[in-house]
This record gives C-alpha cells, structure tokens and sequence, in this order.
C-alpha cells in the first residue's frame, strides 16, 4: 500500500499543517499498516484523532510492568471507549528476571536509567517495530526543549530502521503546545490518566516519574536525579544529539 515518498519534503511541507491533516497522509501511505503507540498519556489525543480517520486503527502500549495502578486503568478505559484492541507488549521474561536478579528493582536510582528503559521498554519496542513499516507517536516539541525542540513531523526512525527495512516515524503532535493537548482533552471530554489531577505532568514508570511544582519545565518530574539533556529513555534516541 505505501510508496516511498521524500520524507524531508513531506516534512517541510506538514510542518506547519494540522494533526489531523499529517495522520492523514499516513493513512494514506500505510492503511492499516499504521500503527498508534499510546503511553497512557495524553497521547490519548493521538488515539481519538486516528481513530475519527481510521475506525481499525491499530494501537499498542509498552507494558514495562512499572507503570503506576491508575496508568493502567486509563489505558483499559481507552480500549473501552474507542472499542479497540490495544496491544499490551511486555518486557521479555527471559532477559528481565535475570537483570532484576541481579540489580534489584531499583538499580536505575545509582546507575542511570539507560539499562532498566533498555531492557523493559527498549527491547519490547524493537521486538513490536520489527514487521511495522510506519508508527505514529505522540511526541511534542515543547515536552523537552533539551531533546524535542527540533522534533520533525516525519523522520525516518533512526533508532528502529535497518539499511533493508526503513521505518517510517510520524509525529502528528509535534508542534502542539500542552495547552492545545489539554483544550482538546477538556473540549472533547476525552479520558484521561488521573495522575494529572495530582500534579503528574510527564507520565512514565512509577518509581522515575513524580509530581512537578508550579513553573517547573514538565520533564523535571522524570528522572529528576539526572542530567536534563539525557532525559530520553531511548525510544526516541534520535533526539539525543552528542554535542562536541
């Protein structure tokens, strides 16, 4: 169904264009072949905007078994009121047990957060992208001014790509502010995660995501024993440019 298509170009063109209007084109290009990633957060916006263009939508969630109880309810209530599949994918059990073994469940607080996000969330996304040939994510340039500024509406994913298999990466949301996201939330009555009524801006694993205070950047709440510019857990690694 898909055809190659410049991708700087297409980028360049739906730079300044609507949400609505680049998940479009990727329904165009892909069908069915699109795949949604949905993290239980405001990517619910992501999730009601495909689904209004394409009612077989396909959506999955990465399930790094750390996320937080109400994380999990709010993905169950976006399967209910869209009624749609959301494919659940979970750290493999084989390389997860012998790294708890080893490390404990905390490891991330001493060693950084790269070897516990690479092997619950990392390798689990691999395995899913291996067959996709286009995702769609709900990255937004205002998230991480250290990592997201330059965020593109289309890229070819350079983290997930083999030099056979290029994997097409859209970023509808990208030049959404939080505000928007929130108007269309609040607009439309979407669900959403209750974490956000108790200050929980950025939402990831339960024990690397707390609560920010008033007029603190929204990525300050995740890792916050960290360095900002690392704040990325390597699912959109192209965002980290080593700088000389």
């Amino acid at each position: 169904m898909s055809h190659p298509f410049d991708v700087a170009e297409i980028a360049a063109t739906y730079a300044n264009k609507s949400a609505q209007d680049i998940l479009k084109f990727a329904f165009q290009h892909f069908g069915d072949e699109l795949w949604i990633s949905f993290s239980g957060a405001e990517d619910v916006v992501l999730v009601d905007m495909a689904w209004k263009i394409n009612k077989n939508v396909k959506v999955f969630s990465l399930d790094t078994g750390r996320l937080h109880p109400e994380t999990y309810r709010f993905i169950d209530q976006v399967r209910e009121q869209y009624k749609i599949a959301i494919d659940i994918v979970s750290p493999d059990r084989e390389t997860l047990e012998p790294f708890v073994k080893e490390k404990g469940l905390f490891s991330f607080y001493k060693d950084g957060h790269g070897e516990c996000c690479g092997v619950r969330k990392i390798e689990p996304l691999r395995r899913k992208l291996t067959d996709v040939k286009a995702w769609a994510t709900g990255q937004r340039r205002d998230q991480s001014p250290s990592t997201r500024n330059s965020v593109a509406v289309v890229e070819i994913d350079s983290a997930f790509s083999t030099p056979e298999r290029p994997l097409y990466k859209f970023n509808p949301l990208a030049q959404m502010s939080s505000e928007d996201v929130w108007n269309y939330i609040r607009m439309l009555e979407l669900p959403y995660n209750s974490l956000h009524e108790r200050g929980f801006i950025s939402i990831g694993c339960e024990p690397c995501t707390r609560p920010v205070l008033p007029n603190q950047h929204e990525r300050e709440g995740r890792w916050w024993w960290e360095e900002a510019t690392q704040k990325e857990c390597g699912l959109h690694s192209g965002n980290l440019i080593t700088k000389a």
